[in-house]
């Protein structure tokens, strides 16, 4: 029996371990799925002969370099800065690896070592980094094959609730680490190109410039930049494109109450606030406002950010329990990003019922035989319940297809590397349609011509 490890059996490991489980006899492999914490790895492996749960800390050399040793390949599925540390492992002891993330500047110094080893180090093989990569890709390919020139690329992708769990103000709850929506967009500015010109978008503003985007059978979405659109040109192969612009999305009407919170400093992650321990909701929520003997913390709030009493905002700060004094955050020596989280994770965790939804949305707009032409590509995928969410199955069933196919020998391009080859996007792609996980496409009209580069 063929050996894969799986280290870290979080939120998005379920369908990754039974895609596996599914195909373990017929291809011979038995699992090993190891966490710090042991009833997380078995609960996900169930009773199955085919896999066994493993407590494991991470930080423990001796056991984590005899575990990587005994096993055929290695699905690193930890936080993305512990990847490194199993990658070293894996390429001292010969094992191939796959993870979700992005590749780690410490983790590309590795190629050529991984290459003359001749082992494969796949990573960015998830939902976003992943699924957008190869789905991305097999669109840029077919309009070179036929003669094309890429002019713009415009990628989204949002993990959202259902349309049936949508049931609050902000139509949205956390589908995923909710400390990563908390902090989303900081660390540097938005950069991406629109019609030749450079744009650059600074955190403080970065909610309030969202883009529109229509979704058939699901409505209307906007979306926010991400952080640094610009890499993607040489990874694509689109040095010369006019457009090229990433993005989150949200339902409409999101960005801009979020961005409340930017303007109050409630998400800043940089310093930690006095006695967080015994701090009400309502007293986090003042430590941002002016002091006043008269007014009230909301008519404080009010004003500061010049919120009508009808204005749909304010309802949506009500519900979050905003000016609780009763609500405790408990939290010792907390940012005030941590409070923040604290005080949505109140609200916005999913209840048992819930499902989640992700959606994604890719615009190809090119020039071939002379006319100007775009493609506009949309997936969406529901989850099955809160462990076969549709974020799991988008994160880990490209996880799983690859790494059997590189066990395989489907795979054989040695190296570290994300899945932009053909011979890496083609079978994954059409495997996952199996799941579901099928993009529409349309032809609709080029819109992003603008001849004075504006």
């Amino acid at each position: 029996m063929r050996k894969i490890l799986i280290i870290g059996a979080g939120k998005s490991t379920a369908q990754l371990i039974q895609y596996l489980l599914n195909k373990a006899e017929k291809e011979e492999i038995r699992l090993v799925v190891a966490d710090q914490i042991l009833e997380n790895a078995a609960r996900l492996i169930k009773n199955t002969s085919y896999a066994e749960a493993i407590e494991l800390n991470i930080t423990d050399v001796q056991a984590r370099q005899q575990l990587i040793k005994s096993v055929d390949i290695v699905i690193s599925m930890l936080p993305a800065h512990l990847h490194f540390t199993v990658a070293k492992d894996c390429l001292d002891l010969g094992k191939s690896l796959v993870t979700a993330s992005y590749i780690s500047n410490e983790m590309l110094q590795m190629d050529e070592a991984v290459k003359a080893k001749g082992l494969i180090f796949m990573n960015e093989i998830g939902l976003d980094p992943g699924i957008d990569h190869m789905s991305a890709m097999r669109v840029i390919d077919r309009i070179r094959d036929q003669g094309g020139k890429i002019l713009l690329f415009e990628s989204f992708c949002g993990g959202l609730l259902a349309p049936d769990s949508d049931t609050n103000l902000w139509n949205y709850k956390f589908t995923w680490n909710p400390r990563n929506v908390v902090l989303a967009g900081q660390g540097g500015v938005a950069e991406f190109i629109q019609e030749g010109t450079y744009k650059y978008i600074p955190y403080h503003r970065l909610f309030r410039r969202t883009e529109f985007l229509d979704v058939e059978g699901y409505g209307r979405f906007e979306a926010y930049a991400n952080r640094n659109s610009l890499k993607y040109r040489s990874i694509y192969g689109l040095e010369d494109v006019l457009t090229l612009y990433r993005g989150t999305m949200r339902r409409v009407g999101f960005s801009r109450a979020w961005n409340l919170f930017v303007q109050l400093g409630m998400t800043d992650d940089s310093y930690t606030l006095q006695d967080t321990e015994h701090m009400s909701y309502r007293e986090f929520t003042n430590l941002f406002l002016p002091y006043s003997p008269t007014d009230s913390v909301q008519l404080k709030l009010r004003h500061m950010l010049k919120i009508d009493q009808d204005d749909l905002l304010w309802d949506k700060l009500l519900e979050l329990d905003l000016f609780n004094g009763s609500k405790l955050l408990k939290l010792k020596n907390a940012t005030p990003a941590q409070c923040l989280q604290r005080i949505l994770e109140d609200k916005w965790t999913l209840e048992n019922t819930d499902k989640d939804m992700i959606v994604m949305y890719h615009k190809f707009g090119y020039e071939l035989n002379g006319a100007q032409k775009q493609i506009d590509a949309t997936m969406v995928n529901i989850g099955e319940n809160q462990t076969y969410t549709a974020m799991a199955k988008t994160v880990g069933l490209p996880v799983a297809i690859a790494t059997l196919k590189i066990l395989n020998k489907e795979i054989i391009q040695p190296g570290v590397q994300l899945p932009i080859s053909r011979a890496v996007y083609e079978p994954i792609l059409k495997e996952l349609e199996n799941y579901g996980i099928v993009f529409k496409e349309y032809n609709v009209p080029y819109l992003g011509y603008n001849p004075h580069h504006l």
